[in-house]
């Protein structure tokens, strides 16, 4: 809870700070890889450092922290708090590096706004950060114990490498060694971490997509235009018989055991967890309404396409609407963007969402219009930590 010394501070303040950010972050990356390089080898992602990208979620995060501790007093964010400490844990961000962030980030502000960072609002901006730090960092001690192993990265062996799609590629792994393995759930994903030509080592995340609850196997779906560098390497330079190092599985997307409907909304490779759990569906055979919709722009481009299909033809009550950019003969598909008008939500229906975040606030605001409650609708945002929405 923020204190009532700082709140008047927070009020005022928060419409430079927040203004100001996207001048702050640069200075405050800038800071911090100076003194500490080796954050970036394995850690930070290059790629989202030079876009931009990290410096926009870094300021998306504050400010909403800061603006959802004045509107809700006594209350914290927890579903984006859950989900940014998922990717943190997925990178293995220690709790030593609150502090290391806290001295170059209050550097920053000081560098950039001067004079006008008074004793009084470091000291309350000082309370918004730790607030902010205390809760994840209690969330990622959780989720580290959860493990079945107390190793960041463990050795897998690439043992098939299999086309899924134009574009995209299935990476098959088997432990490479006798670490314990921690057992997924559908809609989680692991980092994969490679060391790339220049020597240095970058992380990506990837859902989990097929044979989730393996302990022999582990199983995700690349696409080759994703951004980044992570990928173009697994697609280039990583074979059969290559080991690549594998975080534990991590993501807050749980399917519950309830009989409430599902809808499953995707949208080109965010199809990866949708396929997990329709399988994990498939594999219960559960009788529970499920609704399917998936977006292409072509229909050779769907990844799992093969995969979901034969899980929705498993199950009773599931049915399948996709959308296409461009037409396909003998693809029965909606023209165009995914579009929920017209689309009959089933009540009570709990909405999975994963793909671009413009489409999954398209969606999310759509689905809320129809009545689907904001807390039953649940996604996952690959890339950094992006606030799509309080």
């Amino acid at each position: 809870m923020l204190s009532e010394k700082s709140r008047p501070v927070i009020e005022a303040t928060l419409p430079v700070i927040a203004g100001r950010i996207d001048e702050i972050t640069p200075k405050f990356y800038r800071r911090l890889f100076a003194a500490h390089p080796e954050l970036m080898d394995g850690m930070f992602s290059r790629a989202n450092q030079q876009n931009g990208t990290q410096q926009r979620a870094l300021a998306g995060s504050i400010a909403a922290f800061a603006t959802h501790l004045l509107a809700h007093p006594g209350t914290l964010p927890e579903a984006v708090l859950a989900r940014i400490a998922n990717k943190h844990t997925s990178l293995g961000i220690p709790e030593s590096g609150y502090p290391i962030v806290y001295e170059h980030l209050f550097a920053a502000i000081a560098e950039d706004l001067g004079e006008a960072v008074t004793p009084e609002v470091a000291e309350a901006w000082t309370e918004v950060y730790w607030l902010m730090a205390d809760a994840l960092i209690k969330l990622e001690q959780g989720l580290y114990a959860q493990q079945a192993n107390g190793e960041m990265w463990t050795m897998w062996r690439v043992t098939a490498k299999e086309a899924a799609g134009v574009g995209s590629v299935t990476f098959r792994l088997t432990p490479a060694d006798s670490t314990p393995v921690t057992r997924a759930t559908p809609g989680q994903y692991v980092s994969v971490r490679v060391r790339l030509a220049d020597g240095l080592r970058q992380a990506r995340q990837y859902s989990l997509s097929d044979n989730v609850d393996s302990l022999s196997e582990r199983v995700f779906t690349t696409k080759l235009d994703e951004g980044g560098e992570v990928s173009p390497f697994l697609h280039g330079s990583v074979n059969v018989g290559d080991i690549v190092e594998l975080s534990n599985p991590y993501g807050d997307i749980e399917l519950d055991d309830s009989d409430a409907p599902i809808v499953l909304a995707t949208a080109g490779i965010g199809c990866t967890p949708s396929a997990s759990i329709l399988q994990s569906l498939a594999q219960q055979a559960s009788g529970r309404r499920v609704l399917v919709l998936h977006a292409e722009q072509r229909a050779e481009n769907w990844a799992l396409a093969g995969q979901m299909r034969a899980a929705v033809q498993q199950l009773p009550n599931a049915e399948l609407q996709l959308w296409l950019e461009e037409s396909a003969a003998g693809v029965e598909a909606e023209a165009g963007f995914m579009d929920l008008n017209g689309i009959e939500l089933p009540a009570g229906a709990k909405l999975y969402l994963c793909g671009p975040l413009p489409f999954m606030r398209s969606i999310r605001s759509q689905a809320i219009s129809a009545g689907i409650a904001a807390t039953d609708i649940h996604y996952e945002v690959f890339g950094p930590d992006v606030w799509l929405a309080a």
